[in-house]
């Protein structure tokens, strides 16, 4: 097992072992863009301090934090499911399809998965769902980093793109400025046309 910083509460966890994953997603929320998630095997014997869930860390932090995952884990992958993915299956569908393609790249292949959430992607590998998994275990919490980063380098670069969106403040989520924007701007080809916001705006098209 990954050693475990002291931040984190005793897990029971149905498995000893190394190849133990931690899955988590960001963008579940967002108007816009895809929905990313990520997969960490952590070293147990290269333990990285200062793990935690994403929200809770500095974007300096985070940053800080991805690096050192991907430089001293056994195996990650992040992955994603599209906007159109998003709005032919469903968030919750997108967000399974991506956890499961980012369990599947993982070299080595994990052995069983620790998942935040209430649910487990539907993946023929043994797990639990871990509810605040992200602050209960290091893995999870490596794996919430990793998709943060992900999804918000996503937000910045499309925000150079269409810098009247305000992408890079409130990363695709619905605030008041997304909102006033994609009232005075119109959706975007990023923009998840299955949400009701995106809905209301495309139908006065």
């Amino acid at each position: 097992m990954p050693a475990k910083p002291d931040n984190f509460p005793p897990l029971e966890i149905a498995y000893v072992g190394e190849r133990l994953a931690g899955v988590d997603e960001v963008g579940r929320g967002p108007l816009i863009g895809s929905v990313v998630a990520a997969a960490v095997i952590l070293d147990p014997m290269r333990p990285i301090n200062g793990l935690t869930d994403s929200k809770k860390l500095t974007a300096r932090k985070r940053e800080a934090l991805d690096l050192l995952i991907r430089e001293q884990a056994l195996a990650f992958v992040v992955a994603e499911a599209s906007a159109a993915e998003v709005d032919q299956l469903n968030i919750y569908h997108a967000t399974h399809l991506a956890m499961r393609r980012a369990i599947d790249g993982l070299a080595p292949a994990a052995e069983y998965l620790l998942v935040d959430g209430n649910r487990l992607p539907g993946h023929i590998l043994p797990g639990q769902a871990v509810v605040k998994g992200d602050a209960r275990h290091p893995a999870i919490a490596a794996a919430s980093i990793l998709a943060k980063v992900a999804r918000d380098a996503q937000m910045v670069a499309l925000d150079m793109r269409y810098p009247e969106y305000g992408f890079a403040r409130h990363k695709g989520y619905p605030t008041k400025q997304h909102l006033e924007a994609l009232t005075a701007h119109g959706p975007l080809e990023e923009h998840r046309r299955s949400f009701a916001p995106v809905q209301r705006q495309l139908a006065l098209i």
